[in-house]
């Protein structure tokens, strides 16, 4: 599957990759996840992913994505959406998170802040099973559309296009699988 992957689309797993590396660039684990994946599509730039996010206004708000998706991570996975549901069945998903947090410690929620170690060198970052799904459904999205390639662009597609954290947290920034294939769209009319 990755021969059919642009560079650019490369470039995104490679940045997700470094994010785990490096704890996840704040969303911690140290594992590849929706969440690296979608920071890196964030930092490309020139690319038909870059400048749907960029039309669409999430480049621009990167630094709340990031803090948005920590977020998310500390209240293991709960987004702020599923929060405010549960508010309306009387249950505080931050008084839930801080009991934890006081009984476990700060992060508790999140999983394992420390990464795999072997002899003193990192193991290679395993890839959740939700950040896998994306991949695949990246390719699907290509064949779909007629495409002989996977670009960052598919990657986008596949974050928004299913239930996930990055779906949710981009959704709350104004981004949507619908937006972002109207985007696309454009982009295509204007490059073609």
């Amino acid at each position: 599957m990755f021969e059919r992957f642009t560079t650019s689309a490369r470039d995104v797993v490679r940045g997700a990759v470094k994010y785990a590396d490096d704890n996840g660039g704040g969303t911690g684990g140290g594992t590849v996840g929706e969440a690296e994946l979608l920071l890196a599509l964030l930092d490309r730039t020139g690319t038909p992913a870059a400048d749907v996010l960029t039309a669409l206004g999430a480049a621009g708000r990167r630094a709340a994505i990031e803090r948005d998706l920590a977020a998310v991570r500390r209240r293991g996975g709960i987004s702020a959406e599923d929060a405010k549901a549960l508010a309306g069945l009387g249950i505080d998903v931050e008084e839930v998170v801080a009991r934890v947090e006081g009984a476990h410690g700060a992060g508790a929620l999140a999983g394992p802040a420390v990464p795999p170690r072997r002899r003193g060198r990192p193991l290679r970052r395993p890839f959740t099973r939700e950040a896998k799904s994306v991949l695949e459904r990246s390719l699907r999205m290509s064949v779909g559309r007629g495409d002989k390639h996977i670009g960052d662009e598919h990657l986008l597609l596949a974050l928004t296009a299913r239930p996930g954290l990055a779906a949710h947290v981009l959704a709350d920034h104004g981004v949507t699988y619908i937006q972002v294939e109207q985007a696309l769209a454009t982009h295509r009319a204007k490059a073609g």
